[in-house]
């Protein structure tokens, strides 16, 4: 009995010795994610309220951490990485309520149908583009700007698009006010920072005989009250606007080897909340839930076709806040359905 005894206790002790390094693991994995998080705080200025929504916080950070890591360590050879940006504390569901904010969907079919029939398209005849095209190398693009958690894409694409035609119809390129259209663009369906669509941004524009520049009217984060004094002050204006031919990718080029263009696609995806560099090529849908400005296309060196789209969310996303996105797919929408509904203001 006694020698039984001695077995089972070094039996106890050797699955003691042998559970401890695996343990030692975890806590190790567990510590150095920890000092990760702490880390991503400082660089991103994140300060929690409590201790409750920090472990939260710390959770949400750690999976999307394990995601990231994940994809860009398969062994598949993808066009584009993932990094641990400023949106790595939030789930996708808080990502696209705080990031996404295009209403198109809410009259898609409607809209399609006029864009469909449109017979204003300026650039329907154009029969030789350039190979390549970056608006920013022809100093028609303002530096990346950045939404914060108003979902008001709409007003950054729209903007964007008319610091374009401007500095190509003046020569002068000014920053415009979004928070002149996120406060004063109404409609039923364009709603501050709780979506909108470009479209009505471009007949704010028109029917206000221009727009303020940034620094008169600056951006805040919010919607407030349409200031009429700074409404008057009419600095950039346009003439009018025209949709692209609806999911026609051949078109959508002849106008942005023109002009930056507006668009709309679906940014809700965990992939577009983490990309980072590359040709985007990635799984997402067509429901058009975020808008962007393409300022530019181009090939890679080994072949892939893509866009160049200046995002609004800051220049930690994405390359300097900028994504190519694969161009000329199958799909006749487009990825992303970036060719469903593309628009651009008129000067």
């Amino acid at each position: 009995m006694a020698l039984i005894a001695r077995l089972v206790v070094l039996v106890m002790l050797a699955l003691c010795s042998s559970a401890a390094p695996g343990r030692a693991l975890v806590d190790d994995i567990e510590g150095s994610m920890l000092e990760r998080h702490e880390r991503w705080k400082a660089l991103h200025g994140r300060v929690y309220k409590d201790a409750s929504e920090e472990k939260k916080r710390f959770n949400v950070f750690k999976e999307n951490v394990k995601y990231i890591e994940q994809f860009n360590n398969k062994d598949v050879n993808h066009s584009y990485k993932l990094s641990v940006n400023e949106l790595a504390d939030l789930t996708n569901e808080e990502f696209k309520v705080t990031r996404n904010g295009y209403n198109g969907v809410l009259h898609l079919e409607d809209k399609l149908a006029r864009v469909t029939s449109s017979s204003s398209f300026k650039y329907e005849n154009v029969e030789e583009v350039p190979s390549t095209m970056d608006w920013r190398a022809n100093g028609a693009v303002t530096p990346v700007k950045n939404q914060g958690q108003c979902g008001c894409c709409w007003a950054f694409s729209a903007v964007a698009a008319t610091e374009g035609i401007n500095k190509i119809k003046t020569g002068e390129l000014i920053s415009l006010s979004e928070q002149q259209l996120l406060d004063c663009t109404t409609s039923d369906i364009t709603r501050g920072c709780h979506g909108g669509l470009m479209d009505d941004a471009f007949r704010f524009i028109i029917s206000n005989q221009g727009l303020n520049t940034e620094t008169n009217y600056p951006y805040n984060e919010a919607q407030g009250t349409c200031n009429a004094e700074m409404v008057s002050n009419h600095v950039v204006q346009i003439t009018g606007y025209e949709d692209v031919p609806a999911n026609n990718e051949a078109a959508l080029l002849n106008a942005v080897a023109n002009q930056p263009v507006s668009v709309a696609l679906d940014g809700s995806g965990r992939q577009f909340q983490f990309y980072s560099s590359g040709v985007f090529t990635g799984y997402c849908g067509t429901q058009l839930t975020h808008a962007v400005t393409i300022v530019g296309y181009g090939v890679t060196d080994d072949g892939i076709k893509y866009w160049l789209a200046k995002n609004s969310w800051g220049t930690r996303w994405g390359e300097s806040g900028y994504m190519r996105i694969q161009r000329d797919v199958d799909a006749e929408e487009g990825l992303c359905g970036l060719a469903k509904l593309a628009s651009y203001p008129t000067a």
